[in-house]
């Protein structure tokens, strides 16, 4: 059975308090300090005044805990991820929101605690956070996993829409600056086709123009594999 908490050692995890509320910042850091497994070294109740303590501190926290009642909201997580990339941090107070979910994880935050949480769960966020880990609602959990089949479900789409082989010949052609008319006579197809294939590809490409396809194909590669 798994202990909670198992590989921390007693005041092993550094946590700074990020909380607007001073009752429940207060509240927070208390029943951090009753917690072996952490030590509190610091709190604050604005941005500006975190970061000012953050940066006298000799090493920055493992993990600080971010209120999304803040003014910033998702952006205090962000400024501080941006500054301290090795910290962790677990936002507290997250509503059960797609957008705001999806928004939080891409600021590459690593718990998200929701509005109804208990202190326990709150404390067992932030030793999961040091591990690399997140304990999350199902809720939380439903709207990660859609939003990674709806990321995986565009990107099959795009490969889908990849090039052909006879399509990249003629980007290549068109880059040489040739026209459809000499396309045709150098592939020795119709020049119907070759307006076909032109079509296509800008279909293909989400462009407009000739040289936009050009352009576009080329940051894709592939063509010099022809």
């Amino acid at each position: 059975m798994e202990v909670p908490g198992e590989g921390l050692l007693r005041r092993d995890v550094d946590v700074f308090v990020l909380v607007a509320v001073r009752l429940y910042r207060d509240g927070i850091a208390a029943a951090l300090d009753r917690d072996p497994r952490f030590r509190v070294v610091g709190r604050a109740g604005v941005l500006d005044e975190a970061r000012g303590q953050l940066g006298r501190l000799p090493a920055p926290p493992t993990v600080t805990l971010v209120d999304l009642g803040l003014p910033e909201g998702a952006g205090a997580a962000r400024s501080l991820r941006s500054t301290w990339p090795a910290m962790s941090i677990v936002v507290l107070a997250v509503p059960e929101i797609d957008a705001e979910i999806v928004q939080l994880a891409e600021a590459g935050v690593h718990g998200l605690v929701t509005r109804d949480a208990s202190m326990s769960e709150v404390l067992d966020a932030v030793a999961a956070a040091v591990r690399r880990e997140a304990i999350t609602s199902p809720t939380v959990s439903g709207v990660l996993l859609r939003r990674v089949a709806f990321l995986a479900g565009e990107r099959r789409s795009t490969d889908g829409a990849s090039l052909t082989r006879r399509e990249r010949e003629i980007v290549v052609l068109i880059g040489r600056g040739l026209s459809n008319k000499e396309i045709a006579q150098s592939l020795r197809i119709e020049l119907s086709t070759v307006k076909n294939h032109v079509h296509n590809i800008l279909e293909k490409l989400h462009v407009h123009r000739r040289a936009e396809a050009v352009s576009a194909a080329r940051t894709r590669g592939g063509l010099d594999e022809i």
